[in-house]
């Protein structure tokens, strides 16, 4: 029987590029290799395509900052990929996670792994995740959505009514609707990149003005205080849920260095929960999930009230971190499947 020939896409242009060399290479190591035919991709950071030419057998999981050689430019994208029978895109953030990359197999007619054009551009944007979630019935903290505009801002209410204001105007305007401390965020970001926790109105402003820089869309949203836990999903039309995980970031919170260089941050898997809160929340993680119209995989990030148990969903994201040690393929040995059939099920679901 022939080898199916599977390429895994890694890098991009995005703020998680390093983050992407890590999983893509991970995932590398550790697939079959007497059922596929690897064809590993890099995409640098301005978006040139290369095929990754160390021996196969010899790629290991690289480190955050680590390099790619040695290899080769791929001129023809889109005549490369259509001799390919799936693209697994181990891509985090902007033109990888957002729905990019999925056009462009779409278009290429190649079967994929992961969710497809529009849950990745919505789960991608934290804004109108939101909005879908909102629809959905599913508890969130309260928020802010507004968006930089020029030298000023643009407050959206929840009705999408707009509002030019100064930076200033725009922090009275959520100190009206929220409580501090608040979290601020690019919408188009992921691994926690750009995110801060404000406690005064400066902190806010200030905050604002850095989220900006990476995106002119930003949320601010009320802090919780409690557990921050995950919950990862598979599937297509039949979706499963793994256990629940917990999340104890030695930081104040999960931040970009909590996440990739603070060794003292610590996951806890089964999560410390009662069985019913378990349950729901693996039952809220796959409503979310179908809610974007979700495919393949997803990891849905929640937190549980310190005081009350209360469920509040922060956000899905539709290619998680995919090392051996990130959240997602944990959160899935801990439910019975190893790293490895991982994999093998993913690329079953592209195909489906």
């Amino acid at each position: 029987m022939r080898k199916l020939k599977i390429a895994i896409i890694f890098g991009g242009e995005s703020t998680e590029h390093e983050v992407s060399i890590v999983s893509g290479t991970s995932v590398i190591e550790n697939i079959s290799k007497e059922k596929y035919e690897i064809y590993p991709i890099y995409i640098d950071k301005i978006g040139n395509w290369y095929e990754y030419k160390k021996e196969i057998d010899k790629i290991k999981t690289l480190e955050i900052k680590d390099t790619i050689e040695p290899k080769e430019k791929i001129e023809d994208i889109v005549g490369y990929l259509k001799n390919m029978d799936v693209a697994f895109p181990v891509l985090h953030g902007a033109k990888g996670e957002d729905g990019s990359i999925q056009g462009l197999f779409e278009l290429s007619g190649i079967p994929y792994v992961g969710c497809k054009v529009l849950a990745s551009s919505v789960g991608m944007d934290k804004a109108y995740t939101k909005v879908i979630f909102e629809k959905a019935g599913i508890n969130q903290a309260r928020y802010e959505y507004i968006r930089k505009y020029k030298d000023n801002y643009i407050h959206i209410d929840k009705e999408f009514n707009e509002t030019i204001c100064t930076l200033d105007q725009i922090a009275s305007k959520i100190e009206q609707n929220i409580k501090y401390p608040m979290f601020i965020k690019p919408s188009n970001s992921g691994s926690s990149v750009g995110i801060n926790k404000a406690k005064t109105k400066e902190e806010l402003k200030k905050y604002i003005e850095i989220a900006s820089q990476l995106d002119c869309k930003i949320l601010v949203e009320e802090g919780i205080q409690g557990k921050e836990v995950e919950c990862a999903v598979l599937g297509n039309e039949q979706v499963e849920a793994s256990c629940v995980g917990e999340i104890k970031p030695a930081e104040e919170f999960y931040s970009y260095n909590a996440k990739y260089s603070n060794e003292e941050s610590k996951t806890i898997i089964p999560a410390d929960l009662e069985e019913t809160i378990a349950t729901k929340i693996q039952d809220l993680a796959i409503k979310a999930f179908k809610a974007i119209d979700g495919s393949g995989l997803s990891r849905v990030d929640f937190f549980v009230e310190e005081q009350t148990n209360k469920i509040y969903i922060n956000e899905i994201n539709t290619m998680p971190g995919f090392t051996k040690i990130s959240m997602y393929p944990k959160l899935f040995e801990q439910s019975g499947i190893t790293y490895t059939n991982l994999i093998d099920k993913l690329i079953e679901l592209a195909i489906e």
